[in-house]
């Protein structure tokens, strides 16, 4: 095939690839708690979301804005998800094109499958937040990157990483990154000149979004210091999660960092790839040491890279196989067969044959390890497999609740459930509530004070809570005024008598405890179906 034809199909093919697995299971029938923000934020009205972002979220405002376009379409479950499928699809094909350009078709081809087939990419394809448009935009920059470098204009390459930070500041590291890959390169001044003020001008683009972030840290408190473990788990994460493929990756990805430095000026393969995949984390996770900030889909965009090197290995190793004939004699190359010289023996189309089916065993192997994970890629579309099922906990409300019935979410995360499915709990009194989310500009609303709590509890005989089950338990506590307030009157004055969910969220009954003394006592409810234990007791996100 013409190179033009083959650059063409080795990008289209794992985009292809990758829309399957992203459409694949795309309808788990439930969300999770931060595609849940997503969700109910996305339906507020453009000045409602304008509103929020000045107190909570301006990290994700843009992508907020676009998904408030996309569900005006249709708001729905699938729709949520679809902008990360189209991400990583267009992310799996950049990634093709990135390989073709600073290697060949062949590199780009099984880099870009390696893409589309990663659990990672898969996970966050099939999830309805910023980070798979995030590393679409970032691989997107480092192609435009590699051919501004070689000539083209860097004003392209400046805009497309401006936005891509706009969706999450952290995409600024990939700044980093790129300066490395011109060290190594030994660039010239020129092209110095051209990347510093691509930076600068991303810098000076990003300042108002650092500033107004800033502000609302406290949304990381729950992030812990990333460890030697946690580096572990990403290089892993990143190569491959069965030890099968990732020791093969990560044997690949050491022979593909062979010819990192190149002749002075040349962005070699492994110098864009290397850094891509080692400095954003590495640097997030230095950083993280000081102020914990590091959490691994922060740095999706990074796994772009970590394909590319096990590809451009491949390459070489396949390269080694190709310039030799059974019996240990060399292949002749193609200006040899083409100069007649004395190696050729006639057989013209065995180098071009012999290459071809190299490419196709790079595309068995890729098969072969598509095979190796299908059980982590088929249980990752499983709704038990993410931290929480808020449509289990909708079920589970609709089965005991009625209207006018009153509910108490403790602690405010837990009415997430109530904003993205309003119908399980249509026509309840939410007694904690004091002015809803979309008015107050908050992501869940804003509760009522402890004396109004106190005033609306006192005409109570009975109410149902929604609650996190470690807070419950008493293992940990809430920091806020209200709820502290809400845990206190739930303890002292009331006692559970039914329980409809187990696990993560629970769905009880709380009587208050003159009235059970009153009347005879009953066994309580059998539990409900369990909900999957979250990763952190804390429903904080960002």
């Amino acid at each position: 095939m013409p190179g033009r034809v083959r650059r063409a199909v080795a990008v289209a093919v794992p985009a292809l690839v990758m829309s399957g697995f992203g459409l694949w299971g795309l309808d788990r029938g439930g969300i999770w708690r931060d595609e849940a923000v997503t969700f109910q934020v996305a339906r507020r009205t453009v000045p409602q979301i304008w509103r929020l972002l000045h107190g909570v979220d301006a990290v994700h405002g843009l992508y907020y804005l676009l998904m408030h376009a996309v569900l005006a379409v249709h708001p729905g479950e699938v729709v949520l998800r679809l902008p990360s499928v189209c991400a990583a699809a267009v992310t799996a094909g950049l990634v093709a094109a990135l390989g073709a350009r600073l290697a060949r078709p062949r590199v780009g081809l099984w880099a870009g499958l390696l893409y589309a087939v990663s659990p990672m990419a898969g996970h966050y394809a099939q999830e309805g937040r910023s980070y798979a448009l995030v590393a679409a935009g970032a691989t997107g920059a480092t192609l435009l990157f590699v051919r501004a470098a070689r000539g083209g204009p860097w004003w392209a390459y400046g805009v497309l990483l401006g936005l891509t930070c706009w969706l999450h500041e952290f995409a600024v590291l990939l700044l980093l990154a790129h300066g490395v890959s011109l060290a190594i390169a030994r660039a010239g001044v020129r092209v110095w000149r051209g990347w510093g003020c691509a930076a600068v001008a991303v810098g000076v683009l990003l300042v108002p979004m650092a500033l107004v972030s800033r502000a609302q840290s406290a949304q990381l408190a729950w992030v812990r210091r990333p460890t030697v473990e946690t580096a572990q788990g990403v290089l892993r994460t990143f190569l491959g999660p069965t030890d099968g493929v990732y020791w093969t990756c990560l044997g690949l990805a050491v022979v593909g960092m062979v010819g990192l430095v190149g002749r002075r000026g040349e962005l070699t393969c492994a110098g864009v790839a290397l850094p891509l995949v080692v400095v954003p984390p590495v640097v997030l996770m230095l950083v993280s040491q000081v102020s914990p900030l590091y959490v691994d889909r922060y740095v999706l965009y990074a796994l772009s890279g970590a394909p590319v090197l096990v590809a451009a290995g491949a390459d070489r190793v396949a390269g080694v196989v190709g310039r030799l004939r059974p019996g240990g004699r060399r292949v002749p190359t193609r200006s040899a067969l083409r100069n007649d010289c004395p190696h050729d023996d006639g057989k013209s189309y065995a180098l071009p044959l012999l290459q071809s089916l190299l490419t196709l065993a790079g595309v068995l192997a890729v098969l072969l390890a598509v095979v190796q994970q299908l059980p982590l890629l088929r249980d990752d579309r499983v709704p038990v497999h993410r931290p929480d099922d808020l449509a289990a906990v909708s079920r589970a409300a609709a089965r005991v609740l009625r209207p006018g019935e009153p509910v108490l979410f403790l602690p405010v995360q837990a009415r997430n459930a109530a904003l993205a499915y309003p119908g399980a709990f249509r026509g309840v009194r939410d007694v904690g509530l004091g002015v809803s989310a979309a008015e107050s500009g908050t992501l869940y609303g804003q509760e009522a004070d402890a004396g109004t709590l106190r005033r609306r509890v006192a005409r109570l005989d009975r109410v149902w809570v929604v609650a996190d089950r470690n807070l419950l338990a008493g293992r940990w506590s809430p920091n806020s005024q209200a709820e502290q307030a809400k845990l206190a009157l739930l303890t002292q004055e009331f006692v559970p008598v039914e329980e409809s969910v187990s696990g993560a969220v629970t769905v009880r009954l709380y009587v208050r405890r003159s009235a059970v003394s009153r009347s005879p006592a009953s066994p309580p409810a059998p539990p409900g179906p369990a909900l999957p234990s979250p990763a952190s007791p804390r429903p904080a996100r960002r």
